[in-house]
């Protein structure tokens, strides 16, 4: 190891992770070249593809390495979250109604082909512009990308460092959900708990607002897997020898370090597209339920999955870092230039999701995560059973029905859907937002109750 390893954590939470690999994973992040600062592991941390899932690292740009394996296959797998001017007693007297208009709208499952026509010469614009050449071509409003982290396109983006066939699994899935985690939750505003924050998010109790889990689909998951085999093949020319090969690397400033870079941001600009899509869709969901006038605005887009070059003080003096986020979300306090002018005053929202039948948070950046975490927070409850292991000897149709007694409709492509989502493969997420709020790296504002989910 060339650095130590911080787990923010509590005994309840300590005691779950020690049963996976995790904590392994991140002392073997540890020994990345040109580490900068400890190996972090956000309370929700569970064991992933190299680095853990809830897992932080910066590495110099000058000579540390990229590693793909710290963003993930699902590159900008990420939230982002709308407020309706709808109250919660309005939409549940016709809930089956939008959540069935819902799910024929926007398409979801491993599969599915979107409803967004992206000809042959135009995915390259796409990956270049992201969120932008949706709104731009009808699928949005002006407003929708500039509340969204990077103003939803990352620059650097070189579409021909993305493979021809990461384009041609990604083209047809623009505007989609996708499966295993990913979930469009109808929810309402249960608690407030900073007024301010809330006032500028224009959150108010009994509101009701939409959660969209989302990432680059099978652009992305193909974009990993050929730099990961990439890296794997030029590490010894580089003379990296790593404990796990999933860590697979290579020095930023190489021409396989600029290459990844390069391919993941276009992913990323995918992803944000993606979603910009999919809140297009849900948009004509509430407009045919409850009419014009049902209005839906984004409040922020953050994403999970993602190494950006960022500058922090570290040991005394100013550096530039790639920050790999893995399974992990930025949170910037107030006065942080890159957050949106209408929340600079009260910090970057950070989006908390839990489980379907639990809760998700909002919460906001604070300055102590600059100081301690390179910016960063958890990004949802954390699995603690694997999704064979939460499916056994369960039927589909009775956990749906135990959802749907509780008041919260469950629409889903496949049984898996439900079973592998199920609230028991997960943390508790209040413990989990109690360990981030009295570390000061984010502090709640609302917390969110689930009223509708839709599955892939």
């Amino acid at each position: 190891m060339r650095t130590d390893v911080i787990i923010y954590s509590s005994p309840i939470l300590l005691e779950q992770v020690s049963k996976d690999q995790s904590l392994t994973q991140a002392m073997n992040v540890a020994t990345l070249p040109g580490i900068v600062g400890p190996s972090l592991a956000m309370p929700d941390i569970h064991q992933g593809y190299g680095f853990p899932i809830g897992g932080v690292a910066a590495t110099d740009t000058d000579y540390g390495v990229v590693s793909p394996g710290g963003v993930g296959f699902d590159i900008n797998c990420g939230v982002r979250l709308v407020r309706s001017t709808l109250r919660e007693d309005e939409v549940r007297l016709r809930l089956k109604e939008l959540i069935d208009q819902i799910f024929r709208d926007v398409p979801c499952g491993t599969g599915t082909q979107g409803r967004v026509k992206v000809g042959r010469g135009e995915i390259d614009d796409v990956l270049r512009e992201g969120a932008r050449w949706m709104v731009d071509h009808g699928y949005g409003e002006p407003r929708d990308a500039e509340f969204a982290e990077a103003g939803g396109a990352l620059e650097g983006s070189e579409p021909g460092k993305v493979s021809d066939r990461a384009k041609e699994r990604g083209t047809p899935q623009l505007g989609t959900l996708g499966s295993g985690n990913h979930f469009l939750e109808v929810q309402y505003v249960e608690k407030i708990y900073d007024q301010d924050a809330a006032a500028a998010m224009q959150l108010e109790e009994r509101q009701v607002v939409v959660l969209i889990h989302s990432g680059s689909r099978g652009l992305g998951h193909q974009v990993c897997t050929d730099y990961v085999a990439l890296m794997n093949q030029v590490m010894p020319k580089y003379n990296i020898v790593l404990p796990d090969r999933q860590l697979a690397c290579a020095p930023i400033r190489s021409d396989e370090g600029q290459s990844y870079l390069a391919a993941m941001a276009a992913s990323a600009n995918f992803a944000w597209a993606n979603r910009q899509g999919i809140m297009h869709f849900l948009r004509g969901a509430f407009r045919g339920v409850f009419g014009d006038d049902a209005r839906l605005d984004l409040i922020y887009d953050v994403c999970h999955n993602i190494a950006k070059r960022e500058t922090y003080d570290v040991d005394g003096r100013t550096r530039e870092v790639m920050v790999h986020r893995k399974g992990a979300t930025r949170a910037y306090p107030p006065d942080h230039p890159e957050i949106p002018a209408e929340y600079r005053s009260v910090g970057q929202p950070v989006f908390i999701p839990g489980s379907m039948a639990t809760a998700s948070w909002v919460l906001v950046g604070r300055e102590r995560a600059m100081q301690e975490s390179f910016g960063s927070v958890c990004h949802g409850a954390g699995r603690v059973l694997s999704r064979s292991a939460v499916r056994k000897g369960k039927d589909a149709q009775e956990e749906k029905r135990k959802l749907e007694n509780s008041g919260i409709l469950v629409r889903s492509e496949s049984r898996d859907g439900i079973l592998e989502e199920l609230p028991e493969a997960y943390k508790d997420v209040d413990e989990v937002i109690k360990v981030v709020h009295n570390a000061g790296l984010a502090t709640q504002v609302a917390r969110l109750k689930p009223m509708g989910v839709i599955k892939g």
